[in-house]
């Protein structure tokens, strides 16, 4: 069952009090060691009292010190028992322990700004928040709406900034169920007993164990990042405070390093980069048309070269230095296109290789590339018609050729 929200859990008929719940501020604590039992490589320690918050809630549990040992995990129990995963063992008795501030902070700020931010997108739109996650580098709630646009999130972020700046008190009160309904709590709660509730004045009231700061102005701003559909919800990326902060230098950072090498202004460089990739288009079409052209030449140039046999076929077999898969499918397909001719090309840099014919021949284009990536060595594969690859070592491609035009050979004699 989860813990209860009032700060205290039995541990063993001992009660713990979770000091956290009164003072989120609370960096260093005495307490008794109760048990500590040996876990892999690791120490599962009970205390009767403790400053460190379990991962819950969305939100990730402390790190820091008991004594000399290192506190890697902090947990709840299925008993509602906090449990801490050290680096060492305990003895049983007095022990201090230090929470890790900046981790303890951050984890504060993300936190009381996806209140604020959950809080705001409800206010203005009446999309509730149905989940929150607080992760290493970014944040994300899940918001159930029948659409989020641009205008929303600009919207949002600006009123949850002013907030912010506004710095508004955060406070905790306690209540029942019933209590806490009466002053008008934002999510209904099941539980029984006496509930913690966190206050930011003015704004939200909603049952939470959480860490939280004591004033909105400690979250510093507050950055929206990224929106993407989730099933049935919206899945919002943001990121509070020192994150803001640091998120925001790595943006411009990037930005300012996009403008020098466009050799632009830094507000200039959406549009030079969405000139860049039109002329980028309108070149690449103009390569594409180029390479058809040198195709088409380059398989006359092929097939004046080759004869004719009895049957009718003609079978062009011809190594390039360097020419890419897609020139080489390119080529064959302008080969192919002249009745009765079978194409086996490769190109030497790459040890790519492309076998084609045309539909209906007696040829297996699929086993005849099967047969000489197993005698050469190389990956690929194909169908009747037209199979493709390439071979381990490009400096085969000519030798490999030849064994296929031998095969090809005594297959459809």
């Amino acid at each position: 069952m989860p813990a209860p929200a009032y700060g205290i859990v039995a541990i063993g008929g001992v009660v713990t009090e979770r000091l956290y719940y009164g003072d989120s501020f609370l960096r260093e604590f005495d307490a008794r060691v109760i048990s500590c039992e040996a876990e892999g490589v690791r120490w599962r320690v009970t205390l009767d009292r403790t400053a460190f918050y379990p991962t819950s809630g969305g939100q990730p549990h402390d790190t820091g010190a008991l004594g000399n040992a290192k506190v890697v995990e902090v947990a709840d129990t299925d008993e509602g028992k906090v449990v801490h995963y050290t680096s060492a063992e305990l003895p049983p008795g007095p022990v201090h322990g230090i929470v890790d501030w900046a981790r303890r902070f951050d984890h504060m700020q993300q936190h009381t700004g996806q209140h604020l931010l959950s809080a705001v997108f409800l206010d203005l739109f009446g999309f509730p928040t149905v989940s929150f996650h607080l992760g290493k580098e970014n944040s994300t709630i899940d918001l159930e709406a029948p659409s989020i646009v641009p205008r929303h999130m600009e919207e949002a972020e600006r009123r949850t900034n002013e907030l912010i700046f506004e710095d508004r008190p955060v406070l905790v009160r306690y209540g029942t169920a019933e209590e806490l309904a009466e002053i008008g709590i934002r999510k209904k709660v099941d539980r029984e007993g006496v509930l913690r509730a966190v206050e930011i004045d003015g704004v939200d009231r909603q049952p939470c164990g959480g860490t939280h700061l004591a004033r909105t102005g400690q979250a510093g701003m507050l950055l929206l990042r990224k929106l993407e559909r989730r099933r049935d919800a919206w899945r919002l990326e943001f990121v509070c405070g020192g994150r803001a902060l640091t998120t925001a230098r790595a943006d411009y950072a990037s930005l300012w390093h996009a403008a020098t090498l466009l050799s632009c202004g830094a507000a200039d460089v959406p549009a030079v980069i969405g000139k860049t990739l039109e002329e980028r288009r309108a070149t690449h079409g103009a390569a594409k048309r180029m390479e058809g052209r040198l195709a088409e030449y380059e398989a006359r140039s092929l097939l004046a070269q080759v004869n004719v046999a009895e049957n009718g076929a003609r079978v062009v077999t011809t190594a390039i230095d360097d020419a890419s898969p897609s020139y080489l499918t390119l080529l064959a397909a302008r080969l192919v296109g002249e009745g009765g001719t079978v194409a086996l090309l490769g190109e030497r840099a790459g040890g790519h290789v492309v076998f084609a014919q045309p539909r209906g021949s007696a040829g297996d284009m699929g086993a005849l590339a099967r047969q000489i990536f197993k005698e050469f060595g190389g990956k690929g594969g194909g169908a009747k018609d037209f199979a493709q690859g390439a071979l381990a070592d490009g400096a085969r491609v000519d030798e490999a050729l030849d064994s296929a035009k031998q095969s090809f050979a005594a297959v459809t004699k």
